[in-house]
């Protein structure tokens, strides 16, 4: 039974609890991302999103990369939380990296100075639409995930790795995997506190 719009926002939760043994094909993941970064609103049509999958042995690569990074920061008594994190995230069948275009960006400062400082704000709320876009469709597949944010420290590895051009910008990681454990409960602020209505 498929999910009205209202019921797929309400499900999409944070999942830390991920395994690898999934139903869900990465060509369905794939076709998720390409509907959302085609059809996601973006300022002027700017259409600077550009998400990655990885998959398989390059998932896995990913938070090697996350997780050696962190080791040479981290302190070693306080390293094995750290590293429960990041197998938790390993653990998952695959994850999305979020990137902007910085040079999409740029050329709309440079085409219209007016707007200058607000194209780099309207290019993160575009990411953001993306990311929430995305992260919903992998709910109603059936997937959980959570959006994680070890950029800029890994920056870096993940470009010279995955020979990706150098203006995109990474924003953020996405492990997905066959959910292993129901989100936690999740309280909510008053509504009468953060919506106003002036009729």
């Amino acid at each position: 039974m498929s999910k009205t719009f209202d019921q797929a926002v309400e499900s999409r939760r944070t999942y830390y609890a991920i395994g690898k043994d999934t139903k869900v094909s990465t060509e369905e993941v794939k076709k998720v991302v390409d509907h959302a970064v085609k059809f996601v609103p973006s300022a002027f049509n700017s259409q600077s999103a550009r998400v990655v999958v990885l998959a398989g042995e390059n998932h896995d690569k990913l938070w090697e990369i996350a997780r050696e990074t962190l080791r040479k920061i981290v302190p070693a008594e306080a390293f094995a939380s750290t590293d429960e994190k990041i197998n938790s995230f390993k653990n998952g069948a695959g994850t999305l990296l979020f990137f902007e275009d910085q040079a999409v960006v740029q050329g709309l400062q440079d085409a219209f100075p007016l707007y200058k400082d607000n194209f780099p704000i309207w290019s993160l709320q575009s990411s953001g639409m993306v990311q929430f876009t995305i992260w919903t469709a992998l709910e109603n597949l059936g997937l959980g995930a959570s959006l994680q944010h070890y950029n800029p420290l890994i920056d870096d590895e993940v470009h010279s790795t995955w020979s990706l051009p150098d203006n995109w910008k990474l924003l953020g990681q996405m492990p997905f995997g066959h959910p292993l454990a129901d989100p936690g409960a999740k309280e909510y602020s008053p509504l009468e506190a953060r919506v106003k209505v002036f009729e």
